[in-house]
């Protein structure tokens, strides 16, 4: 399928692309930490949940690792708005992988946001300003929060060396948000020059872009440790009160 000249001159389309390809190696478990359960659910569960309500997506490309073998036991995979891809050796390999999934159906100007399985507490409210914030922007951008605290740099043995000016410091949180096909470029440059980096923003930094971030809320964490388990869950009840509260 060729794209035509009025396909890239519509109003730009959002979708959503998960890489849910890791093993959880960091948690020390033999369980992805994608489907370490909270509240009766995997964290993977929980964060598309909250994907599926926001209405502007167009469809949810989830990518996983070919040898999964927990998403014939999760029903939301079936869900109408999911699209399954595999996941490759790293997390920029799996979200091109991801992209290339909706080429044939995303035009180049369409916006793509990128979001972390294990960060099940995204609200509605922080993905709606991130889409105000960076509809309009020349690049895109991600949500964040700034540094709170008292940032120092030290040496290989644990000796201070500097205390940082933090007032410029941000916390790098997803969903990132950036143009299909910008996206795509970054990220092959990455891959072709064999730099890492850890986040799409940083592909789109090494390409030379500049993306802007957007403050959010400092309760959408990413589980990357045993306590954030139990940190998330706080959240999502937390959350579940404030929507309930008339």
């Amino acid at each position: 399928m060729i794209k035509t000249t009025a396909d890239q001159r519509r109003e730009p389309k959002y979708w959503a692309l998960v890489p849910a390809a890791g093993t959880g190696q960091r948690m020390k478990i033999g369980t992805p930490k994608q489907y370490l359960e909270i509240r009766g659910k995997t964290l993977i569960e929980h964060t598309l949940e909250r994907l599926i309500e926001f209405p502007l997506f167009e469809k949810i490309v989830v990518v996983l690792r070919k040898e999964d073998n927990y998403r014939s036991s999760l029903d939301i995979f079936t869900h109408e708005k999911i699209l399954l891809a595999d996941g490759g050796p790293e997390r920029y390999h799996s979200v091109i992988n991801g992209l290339q999934k909706i080429n044939m159906l995303a035009a180049d100007n369409d916006w793509i946001m990128v979001h972390d399985a294990v960060r099940p507490c995204i609200r509605q409210a922080d993905l709606e300003w991130l889409v105000e914030c960076v509809r309009n922007h020349e690049v895109g951008g991600l949500l964040g929060a700034m540094v709170k605290d008292t940032i120092k740099r030290t040496s290989i043995d644990g000796s201070i060396i500097e205390t940082v000016d933090r007032s410029e410091l941000w916390h790098a949180f997803t969903p990132q948000m950036f143009k299909r096909k910008p996206l795509e470029q970054a990220l092959t440059r990455v891959i072709t020059d064999k730099v890492s980096v850890t986040d799409e923003a940083s592909a789109m930094e090494y390409s030379g872009y500049h993306p802007l971030m957007v403050e959010g809320h400092g309760d959408n964490i990413k589980v990357t440790q045993g306590v954030d388990l139990a940190l998330a869950s706080l959240y999502i009840e937390q959350q579940s009160k404030l929507i309930e509260s008339p």
